[in-house]
């Protein structure tokens, strides 16, 4: 079974790359599921019934997130329409909406999509969003699926790079997959754990071309000069001299009896040309 899985979908750039490049992945690639994060996908934080109808029609299969997913006020519709195939973080409290993971069928075959948020470095999000610790919130998530799903796919939303590759190692053998996201930079050590388990610290993000993590440059800059780190534009429009997209993404490629998996690479487009 082939994955495709794009990292953090960062506003309209990213939007937009996904819709320009997407057809031409899935010729090139024949993936039979698509999964994207989408915890940025509306001008930077959250989702919108609109933002998340784009990927869609795009020919996104599934989505994951993070921290900012209920960031916009309509966040509440946006689980209505597409709760069958949208998760949150899983080591959120109970009570607040949405499920932290699900089982879809892909080529007939029951598949396990899970989505956790790191601890480390997220001391403001644990502060408005009580966690439970994700590693024991994982234990719990496969005692309950048990042998439900042989193939197992964990979002690691996390800062951390150490406690990514901590949960790489917790669940080695136990998922077919771990790929982190949040940070928006890919990391080069996509690769295959001892006991079977396809992983990769950071799948990047698709935004704006020559942007800071998807801010438009100079936001950014003004943000780190005046020690304002609340203050951020993401770039919604690219600049003239841009003429592309930053594009990141993995491939997996998984065994359906085993449930282990056989391959994984990492793909980072600096500068898709438009």
């Amino acid at each position: 079974m082939k994955i495709l899985f794009f990292g953090d979908i960062m506003g309209k750039p990213g939007r937009q790359a996904v819709a320009k490049i997407l057809p031409m992945l899935k010729r090139e690639y024949a993936p039979d599921f698509v999964i994207a994060n989408v915890e940025n996908l509306a001008h930077g934080k959250g989702v919108t019934l609109a933002t998340m109808r784009n990927l869609a029609e795009a020919g996104v299969d599934f989505f994951t997130s993070g921290n900012h997913i209920y960031d916009k006020p309509e966040y509440k519709e946006v689980f209505a329409e597409f709760g069958d195939r949208l998760v949150r973080p899983a080591n959120f409290a109970p009570e607040f909406i949405g499920d932290g993971y699900k089982i879809v069928e892909i080529k007939g075959e029951p598949v396990l999509i899970a989505n956790l948020l790191g601890e480390v470095f997220m001391e403001k999000q644990v502060d408005q969003v009580p966690l439970t610790s994700p590693f024991y919130k994982i234990n719990e998530i496969l005692g309950k699926v048990g042998s439900a799903a042989k193939i197992k796919i964990l979002d690691f939303h996390a800062d951390a790079t150490s406690e990514k590759r901590a949960m790489g190692f917790w669940v080695d053998g136990r998922m077919s997959a771990v790929v982190g996201t949040h940070t928006h930079v890919p990391t080069a050590d996509a690769q295959i754990l001892p006991q079977g388990t396809g992983y990769v610290t950071d799948l990047g993000m698709t935004g704006a071309a020559h942007s800071v993590i998807g801010v438009a440059t100079a936001s950014a800059l003004e943000r780190f000069r005046e020690h304002d780190l609340e203050r951020k534009k993401v770039a919604l429009e690219l600049p003239e001299e841009v003429k592309g997209f930053e594009v990141s993404y993995v491939l997996m490629e998984i065994d359906e009896l085993s449930g282990k998996c056989q391959n994984i690479i990492s793909k980072a487009i600096p500068n898709l040309e438009i």
